[in-house]
């Protein structure tokens, strides 16, 4: 017996070619609420992507991203044919988020978490200085740099590979530990660490030197200490098109010039 098709709701970013994707798609598949489909439709750029994810936490429903924004490393292109076929023949790829937890130089705390990346970076003209451990052993004293961001898997391929951090497989287990623009030590190119590390930061000489904290799209400033660890116990689910695969897209990225 033939399965019902897959009920979904279609959502879209701001951009006048997302908003007008939508209202096709709508007018060829119908829309449910976000809390009762099966699968959410995505309609936008990778940074859309992500704020669907994040508003689909408590849910965990799989996301079908198509391409209507700038950057679609996360997305799949825009067809609208045989949208529900494709939907059900897509691969799963798993993704676990970060957990930041930051205090402030006025002593709060807050908590965020990142799907792709949690970053320090400095405030001001002058350079950050931080120091890092890792599962409570102090691994760096003093890193003088603009910044240092740990990246998930899946984030390796963003801010991750810009600041010239590797690029890791999805089902690798590990967590990238990136420089951005070290001056001192001038050749620390940063970790590959275990996804089990527990990642501490450290802000030296904060009031000269403010840094914020950045979990995705949450921005903290003035912080003081950063720790930051996998949410194993949280997973999401995006789908990927048959044939272009999450792996295939890192695989492929590590061979483009």
């Amino acid at each position: 017996m033939n399965s019902p098709p897959p009920r979904i709701a279609v959502c879209a970013s701001e951009r006048p070619e997302a908003q007008a994707a939508r209202e096709r798609l709508i007018g060829l598949y119908g829309s449910v609420p976000e809390a009762e489909a099966d699968v959410i439709v995505a309609l936008g750029g990778d940074g859309f992507m992500l704020e669907t994810l994040h508003a689909n936490l408590s849910r965990r429903t799989p996301v079908y991203g198509m391409n209507r924004g700038s950057v679609g490393f996360l997305m799949n292109d825009y067809e609208e044919d045989g949208l529900l076929e494709r939907i059900v023949a897509a691969g799963r790829a798993v993704i676990h988020p970060l957990q930041m937890d930051a205090w402030t130089e006025a002593g709060q705390a807050q908590s965020g978490l990142a799907i792709n990346e949690v970053s320090l970076l400095r405030q001001t003209r002058q350079s950050a200085k931080l120091k890092i451990s890792v599962d409570g052993k102090v691994r760096l004293e003093e890193l003088t740099c603009d910044g240092c961001l740990v990246a998930t898997p899946a984030g390796s391929t963003a801010y991750n590979l810009s600041a010239h951090g590797p690029i890791i497989p999805l089902d690798a287990r590990m967590l990238a530990l990136t420089p951005i623009s070290a001056f001192r030590p001038r050749r620390w190119r940063g970790a590959l660490l275990s996804h089990r590390a527990k990642v501490e930061f450290a802000v030296l000489e904060a009031d000269k030197r403010p840094v914020s904290a950045v979990a995705d799209s949450l921005e903290i400033r003035r912080v003081v200490r950063v720790a930051v660890k996998e949410r194993r116990d949280i997973a999401l689910t995006m789908l990927f098109d048959a044939g272009r695969s999450f792996e295939e897209r890192v695989l492929t990225e590590q061979f483009t010039a």
